[in-house]
């Protein structure tokens, strides 16, 4: 937030915090009569269209007053969020990813915006995304975007056969795989595509008991999701074993992957209608594959253990709040409805994001991919709904025991490990 102009840090882009706790009474606190506001967003997911029609479009309907953007990093969210929306220079609005959201609101960060849910689009608002930004029957985080992960490839590469079992996927990964190419663009630290693997023999990562989780990862059907993911890691990719999923679209622009899996929205990456990498951090950016591999691209939802089915794919996605130390949450509140409009949602949905009101999937492009994450969202799961969640990604307890299943330890006794650490965050 800007305090020299006394307004607000408007930051993520889709939930406005009112003045006051949940269940709180009373007048909210005369806000300035002109000011900043701040939003927080994070990564380059949110489209610069999207962006402009924030600025412009509240600016034009709130005299006296602007709005910022400031672009943070998932580790942003994990490290620094807490201190931040804690500090008397907080933001105004933020995105968090949909598993943290309950997280930050039960620390008491964000405004309850329950009585505003109407006005954010009611029915029409996404439900898994409304679910995960509810916490104690109220809302305190709107929905913002969905996505899925698919299987991107080119027929350069893969051919024109694809499998139709996860047996049968792993089994093409193996044989695509050289000393140069990764069939199956596998890096040890991406845990999100680990989780289909759990989920598809029948696991699970952690589930309430009463008052208490108990984590499953070295449950029998946990295990042998985990054994077949590590022989991936050895006999089917050649990726990065303490990497995460961030250079593989590079590599699969370079010719160096067969299958890569990938939220939806990365086809604009590969074929360059948006380019990537942050060229004030050092990186290359990229505008997408070369047409050898981009004019061809098809995607794929991942395939499941029998033949027709799909296997269970994490449904990502961000919630967006408003921050409960935010100087202005009426403006905050304006803004969080732009954000939550059509004209601002269809932007996203271009972008090949799932929206976060369901009328704006309209907008979604007729592509390949946009029709195999529909598929893939169909049968899709969540991480453990519990508020300490956070403090579970935050800690990078689960990259860390894949990057020791990557390097061939016992999946058994990692799995193990993983569980007494998950169960000592999430039930403390």
């Amino acid at each position: 937030m800007n305090k020299k102009l006394g307004a607000i840090g408007l930051v993520g882009a889709s939930a406005v915090l009112l003045a006051g706790c949940a269940g709180g009474s009373g007048a909210a606190p005369s806000e300035p009569s002109t000011g900043e506001l701040t939003v927080w967003l994070v990564g380059a997911d949110t489209p610069q269209t999207a962006r402009d029609y924030l600025v412009d479009t509240f600016a034009d309907e709130n005299d006296g007053w602007t709005l910022k953007i400031e672009e943070k990093t998932w580790d942003d969210v994990s490290n620094t969020y807490d201190k931040a929306l804690s500090s008397n220079d907080a933001p105004d609005i933020v995105e968090v990813g949909n598993t943290q959201a309950i997280g930050f609101a039960d620390k008491g960060l964000f405004l309850d915006i329950t009585d505003i849910e109407g006005d954010l689009g009611g029915d029409d608002l996404l439900p898994g995304l409304v679910e995960a930004g509810t916490y104690d029957g109220s809302l305190w985080a709107a929905p913002y975007y969905a996505g899925g992960r698919v299987v991107f490839y080119t027929p350069q590469i893969v051919g024109d056969t694809l499998p139709e079992t996860l047996d049968d996927y792993v089994a093409k990964g193996q044989e695509l795989t050289t000393a140069t190419v990764s069939g199956i663009y596998a890096p040890g630290r991406d845990w999100y595509n680990a989780l289909p693997y759990i989920w598809t023999y029948g696991g699970e990562i952690a589930v309430q008991d009463g008052d208490e989780w108990d984590a499953q990862l070295s449950s029998d059907a946990s295990v042998e999701g985990l054994t077949k993911l590590q022989e991936v890691y050895q006999t089917a990719t050649i990726a990065p074993v303490d990497g995460n999923e961030r250079l593989g679209n590079i590599a699969f622009c370079a010719g160096e992957v067969g299958f890569l899996s990938t939220p939806a929205w990365a086809q604009g990456n590969l074929t360059g209608a948006w380019p990537w990498g942050d060229e004030a951090a050092g990186e290359e950016v990229s505008n997408g594959c070369p047409d050898t591999y981009a004019k061809d691209l098809g995607a794929f939802a991942l395939p499941g253990a029998k033949a027709g089915e799909t296997a269970p794919i994490f449904a990502g996605g961000s919630n967006v709040a408003v921050a409960y130390k935010s100087d202005a949450p009426e403006k905050a509140k304006a803004a969080l409805k732009i954000m939550l409009s059509s004209g601002y949602q269809e932007l996203l949905a271009e972008q090949g994001l799932v929206p976060g009101i369901k009328s704006a999937a309209s907008a979604l492009p007729d592509t390949a991919s946009a029709k195999a994450q529909a598929e893939a969202l169909a049968n899709s799961k969540f991480t453990p709904a519990s508020p300490n969640w956070g403090e579970v990604e935050a800690a990078a307890i689960i990259p860390d025991g894949l990057v020791r299943i990557a390097q061939g330890e016992d999946v058994k006794t990692v799995a193990e490990d993983l569980d007494k650490q998950i169960e000592a965050i999430l039930n403390k």
